[in-house]
């Protein structure tokens, strides 16, 4: 049986950007580069420009200004049958009429393969995302996640330089979701494609993603990997994106050798100053890692507890400060605080996170 293959090229972008009819700025001076290889996710909310962003890497948009460059060409002006990519789509786009061996080998059939090469790159693509016996099947009689891998395999079979996926997950249920999104890595790893990814899911992009491209306005907010972008975010913006975040104003009272002294309410914290300055500041606090004490310490704030629920693995707490309130999680579900209660509320722990305004 034939193997399916890798030819996976970086994709470059060039001061692009992207201007609808009306002024309308789609895609603003953005540039970045994907090394071969690597899965990369667009993320961002609606209209920030990720999806424009893909598909002009497919060339179904064409760029305003800038150059793309796939490998070292330049396909700036390419149409998209001249670009080697290939994109699984939201909606799966798969042919009713047609079983799931007609499906995936369809692209193929295009391009003028002999019948055995079609038939055995066919084979070898249903097996890799495992749906070997299922050739003769139609559409309907699939599950959705199966629909999903039968898209992905009539993908993969033409051995793109590069491979795209736009919100791929969007129709699955949140169970399946993180089968099928897993399934996509373990693939990704295994040909070592080069993969752009579309979500607005921010735990999807953390777990499929070797780096993040956040997007918002058209421009790129910050680029890093997984780890990066939660723990160091650059702007508000990518704090309160990336995953859950209360954002505390604060004052920084003193910087020495990028170390900053920060007073937010009754505590005094010393954080990396990361660039800010003295003067109004934010915290970035990531729930799960905010501590609740019962004694007063350097680096805590009085709080009152004003909600308590329980959701199974945690419990989620609302405290009442006079920086506002602010949502902790803690792990510690056999020892509840109850509402009511005053505590003081650690912001000296990991993940607590001084932001420029």
């Amino acid at each position: 049986m034939a193997e399916i293959g890798s030819r996976a090229s970086a994709v470059e972008f060039q001061g692009v950007s992207k201007v609808y009819p009306g002024d309308v700025l789609a895609v603003d001076d953005v540039s970045f580069r994907i090394e071969p290889g690597e899965l990369v996710t667009l993320l961002g909310p609606s209209g920030c420009g990720k999806t424009t962003t893909l598909r002009m890497i497919a060339g179904l948009e064409a760029a305003s200004s800038g150059r793309i460059m796939i490998g070292d060409a330049d396909v700036t002006a390419l149409p998209a049958t001249e670009r080697d990519v290939a994109m699984v789509f939201q909606s799966y786009a798969l042919f009713p009429h047609m079983t799931v061996a007609e499906n995936v080998a369809y692209g193929l059939t295009m391009t003028g393969l002999p019948k055995d090469e079609i038939s055995n790159r066919t084979a070898a693509g249903l097996e890799l995302v495992g749906l070997s016996g299922l050739d003769e099947r139609l559409p309907s009689e699939l599950s959705g996640g199966q629909q999903q891998r039968v898209a992905v395999a009539r993908a993969l079979v033409l051995e793109p330089q590069v491979l795209l996926f736009d919100e791929p997950l969007s129709n699955l249920d949140a169970r399946l979701r993180r089968r099928v999104r897993d399934e996509i890595r373990e693939i990704q790893q295994k040909l070592g494609l080069t993969v752009v990814y579309v979500t607005h899911d921010q735990e999807e992009a953390l777990a499929v993603s070797d780096r993040i491209i956040v997007m918002n306005r058209a421009i790129i907010a910050q680029i890093g990997t997984p780890r990066e972008l939660y723990e160091e975010p650059e702007t508000v913006f990518v704090a309160d994106f990336i995953g859950e975040a209360n954002l505390i104003p604060c004052d920084v009272i003193f910087v020495e050798d990028d170390l900053a002294t920060v007073r937010v309410g009754d505590a005094e914290l010393r954080l990396a100053a990361r660039g800010a300055g003295i003067g109004p500041a934010r915290l970035a606090a990531r729930p799960g890692r905010l501590k609740l004490d019962l004694d007063q310490g350097p680096s805590t704030m009085k709080g009152l507890i004003t909600k308590s629920v329980y959701v199974g693995r945690h419990i989620e707490y609302s405290v009442e400060t006079e920086s506002g309130s602010i949502f902790v999680s803690s792990s510690k579900v056999s020892d509840p605080v109850g509402v009511g209660t005053e505590v003081h509320l650690d912001l000296g722990s990991t993940g607590t996170i001084l932001l420029r305004i």
